[in-house]
């Protein structure tokens, strides 16, 4: 498999490092394609969507920047995107659409709710409504 155009989404977790050199190796064959790195800061409904939310926002750089210099060491420059939306799903799919996106890449951690695995509702949301093939990276943590 090749692919040209890959959105990363990342949340700061320990997954997304892997996930952002996955997606370097899986680019970089014959020609090099466009990698983006997306972080979503959802908004809640409470206040409107612009609203400058200064604690989220600083990590959320941050974490591009770790994700930026990660994909450095890779040699490889990614374009990096800080979103704000009420909810990261719909947001993650429709930039894959905006983009052209030939791959959807996150990494995610496992997690228990209630003492059954869980993946949360954005993953399922963008395995169901992606517009592109979606590779789930999954940091496993014993």
């Amino acid at each position: 498999m090749e692919f040209h155009k890959i959105l990363v989404p990342v949340t700061g977790s320990t997954a997304d490092d892997e996930a952002i050199r996955l997606a370097c190796r899986l680019t970089k064959k014959k020609n090099k394609g466009k990698i983006w790195v997306i972080y979503v800061v959802t908004v809640k409904r409470s206040l409107p969507l612009d609203a400058e939310i200064e604690p989220e926002v600083k990590k959320a750089e941050d974490v591009l920047n770790r994700i930026s210099n990660v994909a450095e060491n890779e040699d490889y420059e990614v374009e990096t995107d800080l979103l704000q939306a009420r909810e990261a799903g719909p947001t993650i799919v429709d930039e894959a659409v905006e983009r052209e996106a030939d791959l959807i890449l996150m990494g995610v951690i496992y997690k228990r709710r209630f003492g059954q695995f869980s993946l949360g509702s954005v993953v399922p949301y963008v395995l169901q409504n992606s517009p592109c093939e979606v590779i789930l990276y999954h940091q496993y943590t014993p």
